[in-house]
């Protein structure tokens, strides 16, 4: 696996004014803060703790560091603030937008990420929790953009590669350009219609086990309307990107549905993981062609050949 992760900055290096304006949100002077690995924003993604026990988690990033991961951080801020209050995800405690920072202070959420490769146990948790989000989101709280808008022109991968292959495609793949393409435009009709807030990033380092074994779901920056099983197809991709059944979050789905939208992303991961990396995320194109060629084991079986 290739790790996943931005070169983030901490609770210290954010300016002072900037930190006392989250203490006085949180309710009293930080005395400790342990930042969290994993994500692909440069900005901070901290654990902290008051003079007095309170405690929160604390984003924050400015346009200095990576133009649009500001700009995914203002969006995380209004549909996060937007969530019903018993939806499994961390509850908003403030936000702040100077033009400058941009900070999402939530509830501090007891838990650790789900094991890789993924057992059952965490699986059907996850299932259940996806099933309870996406009930509680349907119809949406709030106006955001389609999936299609956001997926069209990843979804045309395959034919970005077919019309400039790489020397290093996987020879299936270069093989099944013509069947990679028809399914990728098979899994993005499916996915234009429905009116539920899909997450629309469903891996295992967007989710937090707690202690019961109840999921929580956070990072919301990309949310868009979908159809209700969105969501749980993306959990089948990351289960069977990093290990695990995928057949326990599938079951019930329609197969070439989710063989589709497993092209659409496939296509998107290994056509973007040829542009150089972003400011501040080293390893996001490397993480993305890892993801591309998990999945064409999936999709040789699927498609045949």
């Amino acid at each position: 696996m290739v790790p996943t992760g931005g070169t983030r900055i901490g609770w210290v290096d954010l300016p002072p004014v900037v930190r006392g304006r989250i203490e006085e949100i949180i309710g009293g002077p930080v005395v400790e803060a342990v930042s969290q690995t994993g994500g692909f924003s440069p900005g901070t993604a901290d654990r902290v703790v008051t003079g007095d026990g309170r405690r929160a988690f604390v984003k924050a990033v400015t346009p200095a560091l990576n133009e649009r991961s500001a700009e995914l951080a203002r969006q995380e801020t209004r549909i996060t603030a937007a969530l019903p209050g018993h939806v499994p995800a961390p509850r908003v405690l403030g936000s702040i937008d100077d033009g400058d920072w941009v900070v999402l202070i939530l509830e501090d959420v007891e838990g650790a990420h789900p094991r890789t490769p993924w057992v059952e146990t965490e699986i059907d948790a996850a299932v259940t929790a996806l099933t309870e989000l996406a009930d509680a989101l349907t119809p949406a709280p709030l106006t955001v953009p389609a999936v299609t808008e956001v997926l069209t022109e990843g979804f045309g991968g395959w034919q970005r590669l077919a019309a400039d292959p790489p020397a290093d495609l996987d020879p299936w793949a270069a093989a099944h350009l013509p069947e990679l393409i028809a399914a990728a435009g098979h899994g993005l009709a499916a996915v234009g219609t429905g009116d539920t807030l899909a997450h629309c990033d469903i891996r295992a380092d967007n989710m937090l086990v707690r202690p019961d074994g109840r999921l929580m779901i956070v990072d919301w920056p990309w949310g868009a309307t979908a159809p209700i099983w969105f969501d749980r197809v993306l959990l089948a991709l990351n289960v069977t990107v990093h290990g695990g059944d995928p057949e326990r979050v599938i079951a019930g789905l329609d197969r070439r549905t989710v063989t589709g939208v497993f092209a659409g992303f496939a296509g998107f991961f290994r056509d973007i993981s040829r542009l150089p990396p972003p400011p501040g995320l080293p390893s996001v194109r490397a993480f993305q062609r890892w993801q591309a060629d998990e999945l064409l084991p999936w999709l040789r079986r699927e498609l045949g050949g």
